[in-house]
């Protein structure tokens, strides 16, 4: 009996021991589950941060570029109107031509004092006018060649023979090209 006695607390040993190994094991187990849900909630946390971050630069440019919109806007609001008055300058420049043939030098000069007005109100709004003047290079870019005639001399060649018409930019945009004459 005492071997089986023996036995029986070797026995009752080991299952102790094995008892307390499950036991720890659980309770590891629920310690690696805990870590694990506190790295799942940090994980959660720094998605959720980075989400923030880019949802907040994605806005920071969003209101860049509605500004940067909304200047350029105010910068041409006028173009279409201003690009309508165009032909009056046109007709200012034609009339002070003529009246200039005249005798009349009362109305000249009316007419004249009209046009600086009216051409100081667009100059105020952002309107200059792009310089092209006989004998200039042509440059395809600033200029509209609406015809090439021969040159009348080779200095003349690819160059400004005559301004059919003006032209004018509005800020850095040129909403008329000057309509000119080539020589080739």
């Amino acid at each position: 009996m005492s071997d089986k006695n023996n036995i029986d607390e070797i026995l009752d040993g080991n299952l102790n021991e094995e008892v307390q190994d499950k036991e720890q094991e659980q309770v590891e187990n629920v310690e690696v589950e805990e870590l694990s849900v506190e790295d799942q909630l940090k994980e959660d946390l720094a998605k959720e941060k980075d989400k923030f971050l880019r949802l907040f630069a994605e806005f920071e440019n969003y209101k860049k570029r509605t500004s940067k919109e909304r200047m350029d806007l105010f910068r041409t609001a006028g173009q279409e109107v201003i690009v309508a008055l165009l032909p009056v300058s046109d007709d200012f420049d034609r009339a002070l031509q003529e009246l200039s043939k005249s005798e009349d030098k009362e109305m000249f000069k009316g007419v004249e004092l009209i046009q600086n007005k009216f051409k100081q109100v667009l100059k105020a709004k952002g309107l200059e006018e792009v310089e092209a003047k006989p004998g200039d290079v042509f440059d395809a870019d600033l200029h509209e060649a609406i015809t090439q005639i021969p040159a009348p001399d080779k200095k003349m060649k690819g160059k400004i023979i005559d301004v059919i018409e003006k032209g004018f930019k509005l800020g850095d945009k040129i909403i008329r090209h000057p309509k000119v004459v080539v020589g080739n």
